[in-house]
């Protein structure tokens, strides 16, 4: 996600500061190379040696003559993204006004008139965010093009966000966005028909695989919809479901009220629902249940969108890797997909995952993790759209 990509990681002094270590390691797992800059009050929550440890470079902690702010983010500089994280509310309105007092508030107003980008994680006490004049600064950063990654509100505090949040915005921020003004819907994981209030029919789906897609398309540039059984997510708007009726009806509704151009389906929908029961079905005895087909996803949004770019996903358990294809054709021609994603369905609820992208004339075998997996399928996706 951030390959090759330089992040400059400036640290003020809030408590949210001693996740700077997990943060740094999470951006350097993704791909980038981080080097941190920290005020002083920072270092008095964590040491710069558990940072430098953390980036394998040296942090700064003082401008020295070595312009240090300039040689990192001046036009000519070293970073292609700045990283505020966390930024308190003291680091925030200063960086609003151009007061130039630490070295990260330094490193920031030379990255903002260099034009790198800059991403910002808030962490403070709610009622110091909800002030006014940090409200004022943060409207005034957002209208400069700064990116805010919204804080967690818990406790009464404005805790900073997740370490996946904040390196998903930073990547969206510092890699190419060829999905940029697009909006993709994206159902993931299974979804259960209601045998009684207790009791429901499922699958093994994980929604691993749909998420990565969902948040690779962000990355990319596109606005997100994920439409699944799952809780909200950073990267995307969630439009939640149980069943496969809910799920078709809720995609239907977002590329209608979104006018998307593109739909990926790759969640495990129920095949077949039931006739719930009002009440808990008694336990114990034999019992029949009467299977009807749902209808296909995929078949009813390209009857109502016939110009709309449609991904399909296919499992398969039987026949090996030429059949997987070969149904996986089945479904790109009845549907007019753009590709089809052909599933190994043994790799079902693990991190990585097999697949082979089917087209009308080609194939192409992935295996590697399900975050590769979705930006796989995005620039797939950016590419069919570019056409």
């Amino acid at each position: 996600m951030l390959e090759g990509v330089n992040v400059a990681l400036a640290v003020s002094g809030s408590i949210a500061a001693v996740k700077t270590v997990e943060l740094a390691h999470e951006l350097r797992r993704e791909g980038a190379t981080v080097r941190a800059v920290l005020t002083g009050a920072a270092t008095g929550i964590i040491h710069p040696w558990a940072v430098e440890f953390a980036t394998e470079n040296d942090v700064v902690t003082e401008i020295t003559g070595r312009v240090e702010h300039v040689e990192l983010c001046g036009r000519e500089g070293w970073a292609d993204v700045l990283l505020v994280a966390p930024a308190t509310a003291n680091t925030v309105g200063k960086m609003a006004a151009a007061i130039d007092d630490t070295p990260v508030t330094t490193t920031a107003t030379t990255a903002l008139g260099a034009d790198v980008p800059v991403v910002i994680a808030p962490a403070m006490h709610e009622p110091m965010y909800d002030h006014p004049g940090v409200l004022a600064s943060i409207e005034r950063l957002d209208e400069w093009g700064v990116t805010f990654v919204d804080p967690r509100i818990e406790e009464g505090k404005a805790k900073i966000a997740t370490e996946a949040d904040i390196v998903t915005e930073t990547a969206r921020r510092a890699t190419p966005d060829p999905l940029d003004g697009r909006t993709v819907v994206v159902t993931s994981g299974a979804t259960s028909e209601r045998i009684d209030p207790i009791r429901v029919l499922t699958n093994r789906s994980s929604g691993k695989t749909g998420r990565a897609v969902a948040r690779a398309c962000h990355v990319a540039g596109a606005e997100v919809v994920l439409v699944h059984d799952g809780p909200g997510v950073g990267y995307a708007a969630v439009r939640r479901v149980e069943s496969a009726a809910e799920m078709l009806d809720a995609v239907s509704t977002a590329v209608e009220e979104h006018n998307a151009d593109a739909l990926v389906s790759a969640a495990a929908i129920s095949d077949y629902t039931v006739e719930a029961s009002d009440e808990k079905i008694k336990s114990g005895e034999e019992r029949t249940l009467e299977l009807s087909p749902t209808p296909k996803l995929i078949d009813s949004v390209r009857d109502a969108h016939p110009d709309l770019s449609i991904v399909g996903f296919k499992a398969e358990t039987e026949g090996g890797e030429e059949a997987l294809v070969d149904r996986a054709r089945e479904t790109l021609d009845r549907a007019g997909l753009a590709f089809v994603v052909g599933n190994h369905a043994e790799v079902m609820g693990g991190e990585g995952t097999r697949v082979v992208l089917v087209r009308a004339d080609s194939t192409t075998e992935f295996e590697g993790s399900k975050s590769d997996l979705g930006r796989l399928v995005a620039e797939e996706l950016a590419g069919e759209l570019a056409e």
